[in-house]
């Protein structure tokens, strides 16, 4: 039997639908591959998107905590959630059935 409880399939599935999207991916790319939190400005700067479109996304990513928000003043810093470095792993190991045995989906 699969140890997959359907609340974890739900949260894990709500995680992977956020990252079906191109610029979603390049938004956390460019946020996780900065040395230090970014601004707003800083993303738009990077691609070819509207700050209202990147706002968006960055909100969607937030939601999901891919990504964590501060107001410095007028402008929002972005930074990544590093415990996504590992329970994304996880959770993809636990969706093909090949979590650890001694960890926790």
């Amino acid at each position: 039997m699969n140890g997959l409880t359907q609340e974890l399939a739900d949260e894990y599935a709500s995680w992977f639908r956020c990252l079906a999207d191109g610029t979603r991916l390049r938004v956390l790319s460019i946020v996780a591959s900065a040395d230090g939190p970014v601004t707003v400005g800083e993303i738009v700067d990077q691609m070819d998107k509207s700050q209202s479109t990147i706002s968006r996304h960055l909100k969607v990513l937030a939601d999901e905590r891919f990504v964590l928000t501060e107001t410095d003043g007028i402008r929002t810093r972005v930074r990544v959630n590093t415990n996504c470095m590992t329970e994304l792993p996880i959770a993809a190991a636990a969706v093909m059935g090949t979590a650890a045995k001694g960890t926790t989906p």
